[in-house]
């Protein structure tokens, strides 16, 4: 409820504004980029509903969000999950920690360390490396955790190869060094680590940025034409909220 009655106040504080995404191409890649301003926008991590079943769905996001005059501008997945749809790492959601943050080396895309977490806090958001956050925790309203990092302090994961041949549809997000814009993006094609990485580091220019997922990677994006339909339930979803028409 709390949650609610500080969107609602927001609403009438400020105008809230809607995220801006496009299709962009990078050396024969194409991808989808929302571009988020944390000083006009209201960034939000979703992964249950009222009575505590996993959204799963950008829809079941849109229906909670409709019975309080809201609606999602854009949305993606944040993160990776079990079976269960539980986050691997770490999770806080409106400040209550859903999961704890895990620092060691361990199996699949989220082990291959330094992985990071994506931090929503006021008017700023920030990717910032798993290690180094729990070290020095920052205040997060929101936070989840994936990997691999794609970008650390300007500079590509250590190892992304150039000539890897594992490609798949993948989504991430990366933050400026000031922390007011968050990037995400998405590729239409398959693509690999590096040319993911690379994408962030060369084109959209942030000094930090974090892997979110692979082959079931999906967005909300009703600027470009992206209904984000999938038959996968998903885990963690990040999106902007505005007033509902």
């Amino acid at each position: 409820m709390k949650r609610w009655l500080c969107a609602f106040l927001i609403c009438f504080a400020a105008p809230l504004t809607a995220a801006e995404c496009r299709e962009q191409s990078y050396k024969d890649n194409r991808y989808v980029v929302c571009d988020v301003d944390l000083t006009t926008e209201d960034l939000r991590l979703f992964l249950k509903d009222d009575t505590g079943d996993v959204h799963g769905y950008f829809s079941s996001v849109n229906s909670e969000l409709k019975q309080n005059g809201e609606k999602l501008s854009f949305a993606m997945n944040a993160g990776m999950y079990h079976e269960d749809r539980a986050p691997v790492g770490l999770y806080l959601e409106d400040g209550e920690q859903e999961q704890r943050i895990i620092t060691s080396e361990g199996p699949g895309n989220f082990g291959l360390l330094p992985n990071g977490v994506f931090c929503i806090g006021e008017k700023r958001a920030d990717v910032i490396e798993a290690r180094k956050f729990a070290k020095r925790p920052p205040e997060c309203t929101y936070a989840s955790q994936s990997g691999p990092m794609l970008v650390i302090d300007g500079k590509l994961h250590p190892r992304f190869l150039i000539d890897s041949t594992s490609r798949y549809i993948r989504n991430g997000v990366g933050t400026s060094a000031d922390g007011r814009t968050a990037a995400f993006a998405i590729s239409r094609n398959t693509v690999t680590f590096h040319e993911f990485g690379s994408f962030y580091r060369d084109v959209l220019k942030t000094p930090n940025a974090l892997f979110f997922d692979g082959n079931i990677s999906r967005v909300y994006a009703p600027q470009v034409g992206s209904s984000g339909v999938g038959w996968n339930k998903l885990g963690p979803i990040v999106g902007t909220v505005i007033p509902a028409e």
